[in-house]
C-alpha cells in the first residue's frame, strides 16, 4: 500500500492503460470531453504492474481509473462514473438526461462491445477463427448501428446529438482497430457506400479535439498487433482473447 505522503503526491485522477487499447482509449476520450487532468500510467503488454494487479484483483485488465487513489474498473463504468463526477463546470454530458435515450445508448453500447470486439480479434489474427464470418459478424453490426445513428442523431453530427456522448465513445473507440483490421485481414467493412452515415460520423469523430490526440494511427496498430501476437505466442496464450 502506498503511504498518505505518496498518494498526496500522486496525481488526483490517473489512467492505467495502454496507448493501444480501445477500452482505454474511451477514458482518455471521456476526460479530455471534461476537460479533466490526468496522469497516464502506461501497461506493458504480458506484464501487468502490481499496482494494476492491485486495483483490479477481480478482471486484472486495463482500463482502471485512480480517483484519488480510488480504482473504478471497466470502461463503460468508468465513462459513468466520470460522467457523474464532473457534471458541473459547463462540461458537456456523456450520458443524455432523458432515462430512455439513456438506456437506448447503453443497449447499443453493449452490443458493439458483444458483436465488434469478438469480431475484430477474429480479423486482426489474435484469436483463431473464421475470417469471413468475422468480417460478416462486423458487416452485419454496422448496417443495425446505422439505421441507430439515424434515429440517435436526429439529423444532428453524433449519437449523442450535437456533442460527443456515450455511445459515439463507445463505438468511436473501436474504429482506430477497425481500420487496422481491414489492412491486416485484406478485408473492408466500414464501407461508405454501404454505410454513408457511420463514415461521415466517423470522420467527425476523429477530427474531434477530445480524439485527435489519443487515437492511435493505423499503422502503429497494426505493428502493435504482430507484436501483441508474438508475447501471446511466447506465452502459450495465442488462443486467450486479449
Amino acid at each position: 500500500m502506498a503511504s498518505s505522503g505518496e498518494e498526496q503526491a500522486a496525481a488526483a485522477v490517473r489512467v492505467i492503460g495502454g496507448w493501444a487499447s480501445h477500452y482505454a482509449i474511451r477514458v482518455y476520450v471521456a476526460l479530455k470531453l471534461k476537460g479533466v487532468e490526468y496522469e497516464f500510467l502506461q501497461e506493458v503488454v504480458g506484464n501487468k504492474s502490481e499496482l494494476l494487479l492491485k486495483s483490479n484483483p477481480v478482471h486484472k485488465k486495463i482500463p482502471v481509473l485512480l480517483h484519488h487513489g480510488k480504482p473504478i474498473a471497466e470502461s463503460m463504468v468508468i465513462l459513468q462514473y466520470i460522467d457523474e463526477v464532473w457534471a458541473s463546470d459547463g462540461a458537456p454530458a456523456i450520458l443524455p438526461a432523458d432515462p430512455y435515450a439513456r438506456s437506448v445508448e447503453r443497449f447499443w453500447a453493449q452490443y458493439v462491445d458483444d458483436k465488434i470486439s469478438p469480431a475484430s480479434v477474429v480479423l486482426r489474427g489474435v484469436i483463431n477463427g473464421d475470417k469471413n464470418e468475422a468480417a460478416a459478424q462486423v458487416y452485419t453490426a454496422l448496417q443495425h448501428l446505422e439505421e441507430a445513428f439515424v434515429k440517435c442523431s436526429q439529423g444532428k453530427s453524433y449519437f449523442g446529438g450535437d456533442n460527443i456522448g456515450f455511445l459515439d465513445i463507445v463505438l468511436g473507440s473501436h474504429l482506430g482497430w477497425l481500420k487496422a483490421a481491414e489492412e491486416i485481414a485484406g478485408v473492408k467493412v466500414l464501407d461508405e457506400s454501404k454505410f454513408p452515415e457511420l463514415t461521415a460520423w466517423a470522420d467527425r469523430f476523429y477530427a474531434h479535439h477530445a480524439v485527435r490526440e489519443v487515437m492511435p494511427e493505423t499503422d502503429k496498430l497494426v505493428q502493435f498487433n504482430k507484436h501483441l501476437i508474438n508475447v501471446l505466442k511466447a506465452k502459450g496464450m495465442f488462443r486467450s482473447h486479449v
